[in-house]
């Protein structure tokens, strides 16, 4: 029986774990797949969005500007690691068709929904807030309203209705570096109107990796076990914040509940893409891929806000982990 509950991806960007490696996940020995300077006008994509499309793959991508602000654009790949990033963004416009552009945007994550693809990303509200909008042919692409007030970050929708509501994980903050932050879910019956909010998870645990913060990071992949959820925490140390990855696994029925949470990082940052760069120690899962067939998931993340990388790992084993090292927080 397949654990992760979804369709197969037998061309999922993969490579095999490295001889006498035992952790759970694995980095992909070419990191980072993008680097400086990826366009004229771009300097630096990190913390971006890959999902599969006909064959091949398409993006939503942080891109920070070469003066230094941020904004979204879309890219595409042939295999998931080498991509063309359009250096325009995304023009996106309200449901009427009239342009409706953002002051800027970062950090989306990217789902499709039926034949509908979403987008979420960091918005400009008077103040951190998420922002949402979606494409149905990757050409027009519609913005809805924000779903939620200020401030807040980390929008992660759920990749299919749960009992007839759409589902949003989000992490309410203050529109600075918030040193503070749990993992929330609310629900819609339409992506307009939101509420029943619930408190999924916080901070902490004995361990220090997690203990000032945590983020919601990539889609939750649907398993036998429950909703497999990678995620961000935040430690802080005397050089200031340190971004590792870490996983949990949530009630597939009722999603603010968790079942597992794992008490150990996956990965933290030891590579030198990772410790340094525009901001040093940082791992910010944006996004999963799966292979059902292999149980085969690859992660895109961003490495220290410059780079855009990958880790792998196999669902069976990093399920295994979970709950070995499981903790109530």
């Amino acid at each position: 029986m397949k654990t992760i509950i979804g369709a197969s991806l037998p061309n999922i960007p993969w490579e095999e774990k490295p001889a006498n490696y035992n952790e759970p996940m694995w980095r992909y020995s070419k990191n980072p797949v993008i680097g400086w300077n990826p366009t004229e006008s771009i300097a630096r994509v990190y913390n971006s969005a890959v999902l599969p499309h006909e064959g091949q793959f398409i993006g939503v991508f942080r891109a920070d500007h070469k003066n230094g602000r941020a904004n979204i654009h879309f890219g595409r790949s042939k295999d998931g690691i080498n991509f063309d990033i359009d250096d325009h963004v995304i023009p996106w416009v309200d449901r009427e068709g009239n342009p409706f552009p953002v002051s800027y945007a970062y950090d989306p994550r990217f789902v499709k929904i039926d034949d509908i693809f979403y987008v979420i990303w960091c918005d400009d509200m008077h103040g951190a807030s998420i922002g949402m909008g979606y494409t149905t042919d990757l050409k027009n692409w519609v913005r809805l309203p924000n779903p939620l007030m200020p401030f807040n970050r980390n929008g992660v929708l759920f990749p299919r209705k749960i009992n007839g509501m759409y589902k949003l994980l989000s992490r309410p903050s203050d529109s600075g570096h918030t040193p503070f932050g749990d993992i929330f879910i609310s629900e819609s019956p339409d992506l307009i109107y939101w509420g029943n909010h619930k408190w999924v998870m916080g901070k902490g645990g004995k361990g220090w990796w997690q203990g000032v913060k945590i983020g919601s990071g990539p889609v939750p992949i649907e398993t036998t076990e429950g909703w497999l959820m990678f995620y961000h925490g935040v430690s802080t140390t005397c050089n200031g914040f340190v971004y590792s990855l870490g996983a949990v696994i949530l009630d597939i029925d009722e999603p603010s509940k968790v079942k597992y949470r794992c008490g150990n990082y996956l990965l933290t940052p030891q590579e030198p893409y990772e410790v340094a760069g525009f901001v040093p120690n940082v791992i910010f899962p944006c996004q999963n891929i799966y292979d059902a067939e292999t149980g085969r998931i690859a992660i895109y993340y961003g490495a220290a806000d410059t780079y855009t990388a990958i880790a792998f790992c196999q669902v069976d084993e990093v399920i295994a982990y979970i709950k070995k090292h499981h903790e109530e927080v």
